[in-house]
């Protein structure tokens, strides 16, 4: 209720083309029941490490319609690196363990992960099996899902990072807003949005 009100008490203060663009063709989500949250980040972006804590608190409190989801944007070779990554994490269920990891590494260590020994080293450092890691890192379905999260950032028209898209129909990118605490907000205002439209 909480999260219905305060998005509905400021409707006034986000505006389409200030706060957030809808996008010309809307993009098919992963389940229609849910109104789709989906953060497009980097592990190597400076603005995406202090965007996580916030966007985790975010998490913990989202109503049952509301499905959030990650995708790595990748635009170079080092950001397809880390795209696989987080690939990778996922099929081999340690993502909980390596995505806060990856930008600790990143950003406290200067370790950039930029060759798959560095980040053999990494996923090895949290109990994965060297053997696991090979099998995985370089799998059909790895490389995969970071062609399909390439075509997805595409789709969504994203030229830079964090950006998030919600439901498939408004990209919010931050340059209309002041704090990234405010970007959120403008994402609670289109699911809210989204909510009372269908």
């Amino acid at each position: 209720l909480a999260f219905s009100a305060a998005a509905m008490a400021q409707p006034a203060l986000f505006v389409e083309g200030t706060h957030y663009d809808v996008l010309g063709t809307p993009v098919r989500t992963a389940d229609p029941n849910k109104i789709e949250v989906t953060e497009i980040f980097w592990y190597g972006c400076p603005h995406c490490y202090a965007f996580e804590p916030l966007i985790d608190s975010w998490e913990k409190n989202l109503p049952a319609d509301v499905a959030f989801v990650r995708s790595p944007g990748m635009w170079n070779a080092l950001m397809e690196v880390h795209a696989q990554i987080f690939f990778a994490a996922e099929a081999l269920d340690v993502l909980d363990k390596v995505h806060g990891a990856a930008f600790s590494e990143i950003h406290q260590k200067q370790n950039y992960l930029q060759t798959e020994d560095e980040v053999r080293a990494l996923f090895t450092s949290l109990g994965v099996s060297a053997a696991d890691f090979d099998k995985t890192w370089k799998s059909f379905g790895v490389t995969s899902a970071v062609k399909k999260a390439g075509t997805k950032m595409r789709e969504y028209g994203i030229r830079g990072v964090p950006n998030i898209v919600v439901n498939g129909k408004y990209r919010v990118t931050g340059d209309g807003t002041k704090t990234q605490s405010e970007m959120l907000k403008v994402v609670d205002f289109l699911v809210n949005k989204e909510r009372t439209s269908s």
